[in-house]
């Protein structure tokens, strides 16, 4: 289990470094033949606006999985270490409810939709059910996550955390 939660951490830092890059080098040849050669490159547009889609909700697993995510948890803080457990478990299923029922089951009848309407963008070409792929996608490594975080918090403290 540990080497499939590293595996999947490598995967998802990986390929955020990879659509960063990517993001990058296309902003920059947008800028480049827009100002230095007088012919705005179309496609680079629509490119930057599908690696930000993915990077913003592939980010979101990524922080998750950091916990540099937003959260409150003030008032956790002030129970006992049992009851801070179980507090936090039950935010770990409400998470986990709500990535399996918005991003993957919603995200999948999204990406359903558009792939039967056959919508193409316009100056790539490609179907738009594809890009929206990241939402299940998300949804699946974020639940898995929330998987991880609740076993993590009820091992032992001898045992090493996922």
């Amino acid at each position: 289990m540990r080497n499939l939660v590293k595996l999947i951490d490598k995967t998802l830092a990986g390929a955020l470094i990879i659509a960063m890059i990517s993001i990058l080098l296309v902003v920059i040849w947008q800028v480049i033949s827009r100002y230095l050669l007088q012919d705005p490159a179309s496609a680079t547009e629509e490119l930057s606006r599908f690696l930000l889609i993915w990077i913003g909700i592939l980010g979101a697993a990524y922080a998750y999985r950091q916990k540099v995510h937003l959260g409150f948890n003030l008032l956790v803080h002030k129970q006992s270490e049992k009851v801070q457990k179980l507090i936090m478990t039950v935010v770990e299923l409400l998470v986990m409810m709500f990535c399996v029922t918005v991003l993957v089951m919603g995200g999948h009848a999204l990406v359903n939709l558009t792939l039967d309407l056959n919508q193409i963008s316009a100056a790539l070409g490609v179907k738009v059910g594809l890009i929206y792929t990241v939402l299940p996608i998300s949804g699946v490594i974020i639940a898995f996550y929330c998987g991880v975080n609740i076993y993590n918090l009820w091992i032992d403290e001898t045992q090493e955390p996922l």
